[in-house]
């Protein structure tokens, strides 16, 4: 009978506060060189209590580095033409660097036109199609927030991925397609899987890396995971007023190598990204060296 497996559960927020210390040093060696600290905009349409929960929690975050941060809370009537025009201004103020829309968006206003309206230089989300062409060409300036934490935990802890093999389950534009591209690039084996994949639990076996990031709580059950996998739960869905991940947490404990909770996981490392991607905005705008 196999031995379990120490299973190491990531503390997201930890690693999360390392690399904002180390945005923080950045920013203050740049204040004594003369320069401003960058600047991060967040639009939100409408009054949705979580979102507001999150912007509030960036907020926090840019004032922990020594970033600016400013928000723009839109009512639910707001047109799409109305952001439109707001955005066209938040473009044109040299004084911003990132620009962040908070989504979801109401149903009348298009995420998709409202992506492209991003200066894609200040695209702190990066979801400006520019940005996603630059990130499968390789040489992106500017990638999706999440993947970005993905990959930054991994190397934290050390996982190989060159040679592996990765699953990721679930294909969207923020998650999905950007980390897999990210993990290939890294030379690992990537399946992406979704509602129409035949025999899941059979590939998510085979998985050294696995990515779960559909929105389908406990869906990842423990037998469905390889022994020494590391496990990546990027999915959050409430349920009867908790957050449950998409693996079922209590189940991997035992099995995986490695694994993020639902709480201190991937989502602080979400936030430390998204500075970092509005600090890459500020240097590159300004012609300034990145730090080594």
């Amino acid at each position: 009978m196999e031995q379990p497996i120490e299973t190491i559960v990531v503390d997201g927020m930890a690693l999360a506060n390392q690399l904002r210390d180390e945005m923080k040093s950045e920013i203050e060696a740049l204040a004594t060189w003369g320069h401003r600290a960058p600047h991060l905009v967040v639009v939100l349409v409408g009054d949705d209590p979580a979102s507001r929960s999150y912007i509030k929690g960036k907020q926090r975050a840019c004032t922990r580095i020594g970033a600016d941060s400013s928000e723009y809370l839109l009512p639910y009537s707001t047109n799409q033409k109305e952001l439109l025009d707001l955005l066209e201004r938040l473009n044109d103020d040299d004084a911003i660097d990132g620009i962040l829309v908070q989504l979801p968006l109401p149903k009348h206003i298009s995420a998709e036109t409202i992506a492209e309206a991003i200066d894609p230089a200040k695209d702190a989300d990066a979801l400006h199609p520019l940005n996603f062409g630059r990130l499968l060409l390789g040489n992106a300036q500017l990638i999706s927030c999440t993947p970005l934490g993905v990959m930054a935990v991994l190397e934290h802890h050390g996982i190989e991925i060159a040679g592996q093999q990765a699953v990721v389950i679930g294909r969207s534009n923020i998650v999905g397609k950007p980390v897999s591209i990210l993990l290939q690039q890294q030379n690992a084996t990537v399946t992406m899987c979704h509602s129409r994949t035949k025999d899941l639990a059979g590939v998510c076996r085979s998985a050294d890396i696995l990515v779960a990031a559909a929105g389908n709580p406990k869906m990842v059950k423990g037998d469905w995971i390889q022994p020494g996998a590391a496990v990546m739960d990027v999915g959050v869905s409430e349920v009867d007023g908790k957050l449950i991940g998409d693996v079922d947490f209590e189940a991997a404990q035992g099995i995986a190598r490695l694994i993020t909770p639902s709480r201190r996981g991937i989502g602080p490392m979400t936030i430390t990204m998204l500075l970092r991607n509005t600090l890459n905005a500020y240097l590159a705008r300004k012609g300034i060296e990145p730090a080594s």
